[in-house]
């Protein structure tokens, strides 16, 4: 029996078909060459906003079409989960659509949509294959405490659930003896790992931003760089990044901050109920460069928020040009249900948000080439992900820009290269 898993959305969605793919490996499957190729096909989907489920969607259509004959299509991940009954109804296509911890066995006969049989297993500590690069995802946490007015996430992967110390650090261990050379730390909200855990799980977000006391984050993440040649901190909300994380994280010598601030403008932060502004955001990543010049910034900004005016507008381009980020990503603004945003006034139209985003999108761009082009002289540490590919502590793997390198260096090896070009988000880098 083969499988394939087909995976949407975000690095968490990539963990959990990890996951799925070591557990369907213990029931007997193996992995197919593509999803033509397999007698079981499962498309783990995402349901974050509008143009993810479209995307979603259309990715269960194609794999129907594709599947040979007699193969079983499984749908799960966050839109099953949250839509489940409505897609069970609306795509006859599907043998199954199984929420989170449901079983992915499909019986041989027909099967009702709606008929789901719930599973023992965890899928936060299920054993995962051997990695096929040299880097890997470790998903320490799922669900959030916070409700920002966008986001419909805890409505269905629910309240943070952070696992224990000794379950992350046997997984890391794992995925190093099979190869692994950076462990990329993901969770909704990763600067809050442990807290739930700590209260015993009441339910609330905790701000730790320099108020004493410990963050559970900075132990494990001190620990870990033991472990490993890199460890990266990926989804880290800015109230979270006390100086002692801050501290932590240049020690583990990869000084790379991923920071979600969704916006730049107090006022509509608050109608967000999201934390900061930009001068907060800015006294903050100042202070890192003090301590690093080298340090490397992304982060992500909604357009079209509701309520979200010109003088708004304006405050964010001033923000992305004072911050002068490595990396950014821009989204419009997608009214969820169940999300305290649907129901506000002051909708922006759909292309007024467009037109803000190419705005700033235009400076970034900017701004990003030139931090390329920058690069361009200097030497480099490379890790070697994949034939002809590498990437410095600067780059995000699957998220940021590459390193291009003589695809005759060894995969999962650690060169020093030169950078002799850069190619808009790219670069080139020669051997030293």
């Amino acid at each position: 029996m083969r499988y394939w898993i087909e995976t949407l959305g975000c690095p968490k969605n990539h963990v959990d078909s990890d996951k799925l793919a070591g557990l369907l490996e213990t029931q007997g499957y193996d992995l197919a060459l593509s999803a033509d190729d397999a007698d079981l096909v499962v498309a783990n989907t995402c349901a974050f906003i509008e143009a993810a489920r479209e995307e979603s969607i259309e990715t269960v259509l194609d794999l129907a079409e594709r599947k040979q004959k007699g193969a079983r299509l499984v749908v799960t991940g966050c839109m099953a989960e949250r839509y489940g009954e409505e897609l069970a109804a609306a795509l006859p296509e599907v043998d199954l659509v199984a929420g989170f911890g449901e079983s992915l066995t499909v019986p041989s006969t027909q099967v009702a949509l709606r008929s789901k049989v719930r599973s023992s297993f965890d899928l936060l500590n299920l054993p995962r294959p051997k990695s096929s690069a040299p880097w890997a995802y470790v998903k320490i946490a799922e669900g959030c405490d916070r409700r920002c007015g966008f986001c419909a996430i805890p409505t269905f992967r629910g309240d943070q659930r952070s696992r224990s110390t000794e379950e992350i650090i046997a997984e890391a261990r794992a995925l190093v003896e099979g190869g692994v050379k950076e462990l990329v730390l993901i969770a909704q909200d990763l600067a809050s790992w442990g807290h739930d855990r700590r209260r015993a799980g009441r339910g609330e977000a905790v701000e730790v931003l320099d108020e004493g006391g410990t963050q559970p984050l900075i132990e494990l993440t001190a620990t870990l760089s033991a472990e490993v040649e890199r460890v990266r901190l990926l989804y880290l909300y800015p109230s979270g990044l006390t100086t002692g994380l801050i501290d932590t994280i240049l020690a583990t010598g990869v000084p790379y901050f991923d920071l979600s601030l969704q916006h730049s403008s107090r006022s509509l932060l608050r109608r967000m109920r999201r934390w900061g502004n930009a001068e907060r955001f800015l006294e903050r990543i100042e202070s890192i460069r003090r301590s690093e010049p080298d340090a490397t910034f992304r982060s992500s900004f909604i357009l079209g928020y509701p309520g979200e005016t010109e003088d708004d507008q304006r405050d964010l381009l001033d923000f992305i040009h004072a911050a002068q980020l490595d990396w950014a990503g821009f989204f419009t603004f997608s009214s969820e249900d169940g999300t305290y945003a649907q129901g506000l006034s002051d909708q922006v139209p759909h292309d007024l948000a467009l037109e803000r985003l190419r705005e700033v999108s235009e400076l970034q761009d900017t701004i990003t080439a030139n931090k390329r082009d920058a690069l361009v002289g200097t030497t480099q540490r490379l890790l070697i992900d994949r034939p002809g590919v590498g990437r410095s502590v600067r780059e995000c793997p699957e998220i940021d820009g590459v390193v291009l390198v003589d695809p005759s260096l060894s995969v999962g090896s650690m060169v020093q290269c030169r950078i002799v070009a850069s190619r808009g988000t790219d670069l080139e880098g020669v051997s030293v």
